[in-house]
Protein backbone atom coordinates (compact mmCIF):
# COMPACT_ATOMS: atom_id res chain seq x y z
CA UNK A 1 0.00 0.00 0.00
CA UNK A 2 2.06 2.83 -1.02
CA UNK A 3 0.84 6.48 0.25
CA UNK A 4 2.75 9.69 0.00
CA UNK A 5 2.76 12.88 1.96
CA UNK A 6 3.89 15.98 1.78
CA UNK A 7 3.85 18.11 5.17
CA UNK A 8 1.89 20.77 5.61
CA UNK A 9 3.65 23.37 7.56
CA UNK A 10 7.00 21.99 6.33
CA UNK A 11 6.93 22.46 2.55
CA UNK A 12 5.92 25.91 1.85
CA UNK A 13 7.65 28.19 -1.26
CA UNK A 14 11.36 28.46 -1.53
CA UNK A 15 11.15 32.37 -0.97
CA UNK A 16 9.66 32.08 2.38
CA UNK A 17 9.41 35.33 4.08
CA UNK A 18 11.55 36.05 7.10
CA UNK A 19 14.02 32.94 6.52
CA UNK A 20 16.76 35.39 5.68
CA UNK A 21 16.41 37.36 8.64
CA UNK A 22 16.92 33.83 11.09
CA UNK A 23 19.59 32.32 8.90
CA UNK A 24 21.62 32.65 11.67
CA UNK A 25 19.60 31.21 14.12
CA UNK A 26 18.51 28.43 12.36
CA UNK A 27 22.43 27.47 11.48
CA UNK A 28 23.09 27.70 14.53
CA UNK A 29 19.79 25.14 15.81
CA UNK A 30 21.19 23.02 13.33
CA UNK A 31 24.61 22.48 14.98
CA UNK A 32 22.66 21.86 18.44
CA UNK A 33 20.17 19.42 16.55
CA UNK A 34 23.66 17.68 14.94
CA UNK A 35 24.73 17.36 18.66
CA UNK A 36 21.85 16.26 20.61
CA UNK A 37 20.92 13.83 18.62
CA UNK A 38 23.96 11.43 19.32
CA UNK A 39 23.40 8.24 21.16
CA UNK A 40 25.24 5.21 22.40
CA UNK A 41 22.35 3.14 19.97
CA UNK A 42 23.71 3.23 16.39
CA UNK A 43 20.33 2.94 14.75
CA UNK A 44 18.73 5.95 17.12
CA UNK A 45 21.24 8.34 15.52
CA UNK A 46 20.78 7.14 11.88
CA UNK A 47 16.79 7.07 12.08
CA UNK A 48 16.97 10.28 14.05
CA UNK A 49 19.31 11.83 11.14
CA UNK A 50 17.15 10.09 8.28
CA UNK A 51 14.23 11.83 9.35
CA UNK A 52 15.54 15.41 10.81
CA UNK A 53 17.52 16.22 7.52
CA UNK A 54 14.70 14.94 4.98
CA UNK A 55 13.90 17.82 4.11
CA UNK A 56 11.21 20.68 4.74
CA UNK A 57 11.59 24.45 5.98
CA UNK A 58 11.74 23.49 9.45
CA UNK A 59 8.66 26.54 10.26
CA UNK A 60 8.09 26.28 13.78
CA UNK A 61 11.65 26.95 15.12
CA UNK A 62 11.33 30.09 12.35
CA UNK A 63 8.52 30.83 13.98
CA UNK A 64 10.04 30.91 17.44
CA UNK A 65 12.90 32.77 16.11
CA UNK A 66 11.02 35.52 14.26
CA UNK A 67 8.59 36.09 17.67
CA UNK A 68 11.23 36.47 20.18
CA UNK A 69 13.51 38.67 17.85
CA UNK A 70 10.43 40.63 16.83
CA UNK A 71 10.57 41.15 20.89
CA UNK A 72 14.16 42.05 20.44
CA UNK A 73 14.61 38.70 22.49
CA UNK A 74 18.55 37.09 21.95
CA UNK A 75 17.89 35.08 25.02
CA UNK A 76 20.37 31.87 24.59
CA UNK A 77 17.75 29.29 25.59
CA UNK A 78 15.98 30.42 21.95
CA UNK A 79 18.60 27.90 20.26
CA UNK A 80 17.39 24.52 22.16
CA UNK A 81 13.64 25.84 22.65
CA UNK A 82 13.69 25.87 18.76
CA UNK A 83 15.30 22.42 18.84
CA UNK A 84 12.88 21.09 20.69
CA UNK A 85 9.81 22.07 18.59
CA UNK A 86 11.52 20.90 15.95
CA UNK A 87 12.16 17.41 17.77
CA UNK A 88 8.90 17.49 19.28
CA UNK A 89 7.56 17.28 15.38
CA UNK A 90 9.72 15.30 13.99
CA UNK A 91 8.71 12.67 16.16
CA UNK A 92 4.88 13.07 15.39
CA UNK A 93 6.24 12.89 11.93
CA UNK A 94 7.57 9.23 12.56
CA UNK A 95 4.81 7.76 14.71
CA UNK A 96 2.18 9.40 11.76
CA UNK A 97 4.01 7.59 9.14
CA UNK A 98 3.62 4.72 10.94
CA UNK A 99 -0.25 4.99 11.53
CA UNK A 100 -0.79 5.71 7.57
CA UNK A 101 1.09 3.01 6.55
CA UNK A 102 3.03 5.61 4.31
CA UNK A 103 5.99 5.37 2.41
CA UNK A 104 7.19 8.79 1.05
CA UNK A 105 7.01 12.06 2.29
CA UNK A 106 8.24 15.13 -0.13
CA UNK A 107 9.30 12.77 -2.38
CA UNK A 108 11.64 10.47 -0.08
CA UNK A 109 11.30 7.29 1.10
CA UNK A 110 9.62 7.34 5.00
CA UNK A 111 11.63 6.21 8.05
CA UNK A 112 8.71 3.60 8.71
CA UNK A 113 9.48 2.57 4.82
CA UNK A 114 13.44 2.52 5.11
CA UNK A 115 14.35 1.24 8.69
CA UNK A 116 10.72 -0.84 9.79
CA UNK A 117 7.79 0.45 12.09
CA UNK A 118 9.28 -0.78 15.21
CA UNK A 119 12.43 1.46 15.09
CA UNK A 120 10.25 4.00 13.66
CA UNK A 121 7.92 4.02 16.74
CA UNK A 122 10.71 4.27 18.92
CA UNK A 123 12.96 6.75 17.45
CA UNK A 124 9.97 8.91 17.96
CA UNK A 125 10.32 8.16 21.55
CA UNK A 126 13.60 8.79 21.53
CA UNK A 127 12.97 12.39 19.99
CA UNK A 128 10.01 12.95 22.24
CA UNK A 129 11.95 12.03 25.28
CA UNK A 130 15.12 14.15 24.33
CA UNK A 131 12.79 17.30 23.97
CA UNK A 132 11.99 17.04 27.23
CA UNK A 133 15.25 16.48 28.70
CA UNK A 134 16.59 19.90 26.87
CA UNK A 135 13.58 21.39 28.24
CA UNK A 136 14.51 20.86 31.40
CA UNK A 137 17.58 22.06 31.26
CA UNK A 138 16.35 25.73 30.52
CA UNK A 139 14.66 25.50 33.52
CA UNK A 140 11.51 27.57 32.76
CA UNK A 141 8.47 26.29 34.09
CA UNK A 142 5.86 28.29 31.77
CA UNK A 143 7.85 27.35 28.80
CA UNK A 144 7.86 23.37 30.02
CA UNK A 145 3.62 23.87 30.70
CA UNK A 146 3.55 24.87 27.17
CA UNK A 147 5.29 22.65 25.11
CA UNK A 148 4.34 19.79 27.76
CA UNK A 149 0.50 20.45 27.08
CA UNK A 150 1.28 21.09 22.86
CA UNK A 151 2.67 17.73 22.90
CA UNK A 152 -0.48 16.44 25.07
CA UNK A 153 -2.93 18.09 22.78
CA UNK A 154 -1.47 17.07 19.60
CA UNK A 155 -1.39 13.60 20.51
CA UNK A 156 -4.96 13.72 21.50
CA UNK A 157 -5.45 15.54 17.93
CA UNK A 158 -4.01 12.58 16.73
CA UNK A 159 -6.11 9.97 18.43
CA UNK A 160 -9.10 12.00 17.27
CA UNK A 161 -8.37 11.81 13.56
CA UNK A 162 -7.84 8.37 13.70
CA UNK A 163 -11.19 7.69 14.96
CA UNK A 164 -12.87 10.27 12.64
CA UNK A 165 -11.24 8.18 9.59
CA UNK A 166 -13.92 6.81 7.20
CA UNK A 167 -16.62 8.83 9.37
CA UNK A 168 -18.61 10.61 6.75
CA UNK A 169 -20.91 13.06 9.54
CA UNK A 170 -17.67 15.20 10.41
CA UNK A 171 -18.76 18.91 10.78
CA UNK A 172 -16.98 21.40 9.96
CA UNK A 173 -16.42 21.78 13.80
CA UNK A 174 -14.80 18.60 14.29
CA UNK A 175 -12.69 19.43 11.02
CA UNK A 176 -11.11 22.40 12.67
CA UNK A 177 -10.72 20.76 16.18
CA UNK A 178 -8.40 17.87 14.97
CA UNK A 179 -6.32 20.64 12.89
CA UNK A 180 -5.89 22.90 15.75
CA UNK A 181 -4.79 19.74 17.75
CA UNK A 182 -2.80 17.98 15.88
CA UNK A 183 -1.48 20.84 13.24
CA UNK A 184 -1.62 23.86 14.30
CA UNK A 185 -0.77 23.81 18.35
CA UNK A 186 2.60 23.28 17.63
CA UNK A 187 2.66 26.53 15.55
CA UNK A 188 0.76 27.96 17.99
CA UNK A 189 3.22 26.67 21.39
CA UNK A 190 6.21 27.88 18.99
CA UNK A 191 5.28 31.43 18.13
CA UNK A 192 4.44 31.61 22.33
CA UNK A 193 7.57 30.34 23.61
CA UNK A 194 9.25 32.96 21.47
CA UNK A 195 7.58 35.50 23.26
CA UNK A 196 7.73 33.85 26.79
CA UNK A 197 11.53 33.73 26.39
CA UNK A 198 11.42 37.64 25.93
CA UNK A 199 9.54 38.09 28.86
CA UNK A 200 6.50 39.61 26.61
CA UNK A 201 3.43 41.40 28.25
CA UNK A 202 0.68 38.87 28.60
CA UNK A 203 -1.35 40.74 25.55
CA UNK A 204 1.40 40.30 23.67
CA UNK A 205 2.05 36.43 24.29
CA UNK A 206 -1.30 35.90 23.52
CA UNK A 207 -0.82 37.52 20.41
CA UNK A 208 1.74 35.74 19.58
CA UNK A 209 0.04 32.11 20.27
CA UNK A 210 -2.96 33.36 18.26
CA UNK A 211 -0.37 34.25 15.61
CA UNK A 212 0.89 30.82 15.43
CA UNK A 213 -2.54 28.92 15.66
CA UNK A 214 -4.38 30.67 12.84
CA UNK A 215 -0.99 30.38 10.42
CA UNK A 216 -0.95 26.33 11.34
CA UNK A 217 -5.26 26.33 10.77
CA UNK A 218 -4.16 28.32 7.52
CA UNK A 219 -1.67 26.15 6.02
CA UNK A 220 -3.77 22.59 7.05
CA UNK A 221 -6.36 23.94 4.96
CA UNK A 222 -4.62 25.29 2.30
CA UNK A 223 -2.99 21.43 2.25
CA UNK A 224 -6.50 20.11 1.92
CA UNK A 225 -7.54 22.41 -0.79
CA UNK A 226 -4.62 20.85 -2.48
CA UNK A 227 -5.42 17.37 -2.17
CA UNK A 228 -8.10 18.38 -4.93
CA UNK A 229 -6.73 21.53 -7.00
CA UNK A 230 -3.00 20.80 -6.91
CA UNK A 231 0.22 19.45 -8.88
CA UNK A 232 0.66 16.19 -7.93
CA UNK A 233 4.22 16.15 -9.68
CA UNK A 234 4.68 19.69 -7.77
CA UNK A 235 3.39 18.16 -4.42
CA UNK A 236 5.23 15.16 -4.48
CA UNK A 237 2.11 13.44 -3.53
CA UNK A 238 -1.08 12.15 -5.20
CA UNK A 239 -4.67 13.72 -5.73
CA UNK A 240 -7.00 12.75 -2.98
CA UNK A 241 -4.87 11.23 -0.79
CA UNK A 242 -6.83 12.15 1.97
CA UNK A 243 -10.19 10.55 0.46
CA UNK A 244 -7.57 7.65 0.25
CA UNK A 245 -7.20 7.43 3.77
CA UNK A 246 -11.02 8.04 4.42
CA UNK A 247 -10.33 11.77 5.74
CA UNK A 248 -13.33 13.83 5.90
CA UNK A 249 -11.63 17.63 5.11
CA UNK A 250 -12.92 20.60 4.65
CA UNK A 251 -13.29 20.49 0.47
CA UNK A 252 -15.16 16.69 0.97
CA UNK A 253 -17.53 18.10 3.64
CA UNK A 254 -18.32 21.53 1.96
CA UNK A 255 -19.09 19.53 -1.36
CA UNK A 256 -21.16 16.88 0.51
CA UNK A 257 -23.26 20.14 1.51
CA UNK A 258 -23.26 21.91 -1.90
CA UNK A 259 -23.50 18.97 -3.95
CA UNK A 260 -26.61 16.93 -5.33
CA UNK A 261 -27.83 14.30 -3.15
CA UNK A 262 -26.37 11.73 -5.52
CA UNK A 263 -23.29 13.41 -5.46
CA UNK A 264 -23.23 13.75 -1.93
CA UNK A 265 -24.30 9.66 -1.43
CA UNK A 266 -20.95 9.02 -4.02
CA UNK A 267 -18.61 11.25 -1.23
CA UNK A 268 -20.18 9.57 1.44
CA UNK A 269 -19.41 6.01 -0.15
CA UNK A 270 -15.56 6.89 -0.78
CA UNK A 271 -14.87 8.44 2.87
CA UNK A 272 -16.85 5.33 4.50
CA UNK A 273 -14.55 2.95 2.55
CA UNK A 274 -11.49 4.46 2.10
CA UNK A 275 -8.43 2.58 1.05
CA UNK A 276 -10.41 -0.32 0.03
CA UNK A 277 -12.04 1.60 -2.43
CA UNK A 278 -9.23 3.81 -3.81
CA UNK A 279 -6.04 2.03 -4.26
CA UNK A 280 -3.23 4.14 -4.95
CA UNK A 281 -2.55 2.07 -8.25
CA UNK A 282 -3.63 3.82 -10.86
CA UNK A 283 -4.25 0.86 -13.08
CA UNK A 284 -7.33 0.26 -10.48
CA UNK A 285 -9.27 1.91 -13.36
CA UNK A 286 -13.09 1.62 -11.96
CA UNK A 287 -12.27 2.99 -8.34
CA UNK A 288 -9.61 5.91 -10.42
CA UNK A 289 -12.37 6.85 -12.25
CA UNK A 290 -14.77 7.26 -9.69
CA UNK A 291 -12.02 9.11 -7.43
CA UNK A 292 -11.26 11.51 -10.65
CA UNK A 293 -15.04 11.89 -10.39
CA UNK A 294 -15.43 13.11 -7.25
CA UNK A 295 -12.48 15.01 -7.36
CA UNK A 296 -14.41 17.07 -10.36
CA UNK A 297 -17.08 17.48 -8.11
CA UNK A 298 -14.89 18.95 -5.39
CA UNK A 299 -14.09 21.13 -8.12
CA UNK A 300 -17.59 22.51 -9.62
CA UNK A 301 -19.67 22.84 -6.62
CA UNK A 302 -17.58 25.84 -5.10
CA UNK A 303 -15.98 23.44 -2.49
CA UNK A 304 -12.18 24.39 -2.88
CA UNK A 305 -13.63 28.46 -3.02
CA UNK A 306 -15.44 27.58 0.51
CA UNK A 307 -12.42 26.16 1.58
CA UNK A 308 -10.11 28.57 0.36
CA UNK A 309 -12.24 31.66 2.43
CA UNK A 310 -11.67 29.57 5.75
CA UNK A 311 -8.18 29.48 4.83
CA UNK A 312 -8.48 33.35 4.12
CA UNK A 313 -9.87 34.18 7.44
CA UNK A 314 -7.31 32.44 9.51
CA UNK A 315 -4.67 34.68 7.71
CA UNK A 316 -6.33 37.56 8.65
CA UNK A 317 -6.42 36.51 12.34
CA UNK A 318 -2.60 35.71 12.16
CA UNK A 319 -2.24 39.33 10.29
CA UNK A 320 -4.45 40.88 12.73
CA UNK A 321 -2.75 39.49 15.67
CA UNK A 322 0.97 40.83 14.08
CA UNK A 323 -0.17 44.35 14.67
CA UNK A 324 0.06 43.80 18.49
CA UNK A 325 4.34 43.54 17.83
CA UNK A 326 6.24 45.79 17.52
CA UNK A 327 6.50 47.14 14.04
CA UNK A 328 9.60 45.84 12.86
CA UNK A 329 11.15 43.89 9.86
CA UNK A 330 10.46 40.94 12.00
CA UNK A 331 6.78 41.08 12.68
CA UNK A 332 6.41 42.53 9.26
CA UNK A 333 7.65 38.97 7.63
CA UNK A 334 5.36 37.21 10.24
CA UNK A 335 2.49 39.80 8.60
CA UNK A 336 4.35 38.49 5.18
CA UNK A 337 4.27 34.94 5.98
CA UNK A 338 0.97 34.64 6.65
CA UNK A 339 -0.22 36.38 3.48
CA UNK A 340 2.28 34.31 1.30
CA UNK A 341 1.10 30.79 2.20
CA UNK A 342 -2.27 31.28 0.35
CA UNK A 343 0.62 31.25 -2.88
CA UNK A 344 1.46 27.98 -1.75
CA UNK A 345 1.71 24.91 -4.35
CA UNK A 346 2.72 22.40 -2.26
Amino acid sequence: MVQTHSSPSDSPPAALPGLDLVQGDMLEMDALIRQRLSSGVPLVGEVAHYIIHAGGKRLRPVLLFLCSNALGCKNPHRLPLAAVVEFIHTATLLHDDVVDESSLRRGKATANARFGNPASVLVGDFLYSRAFQMMVEVQNMRVMDVLAEATNVIAEGEVQQLMNMRNADITVDDYLHVIRSKTAKLFEASARVGALIADASPAVEAACATYGQALGTAFQVIDDVLDYAGDSTVMGKNLGDDLREGKATLPLIAAMQRGSAAQAQLIRHAIEKGHAQYPNDPAASEAHAELTEIIQIVRSTGALEITLDAARKEIERAVQATRLLPTNQYSEAMAALAMHSLQRQF
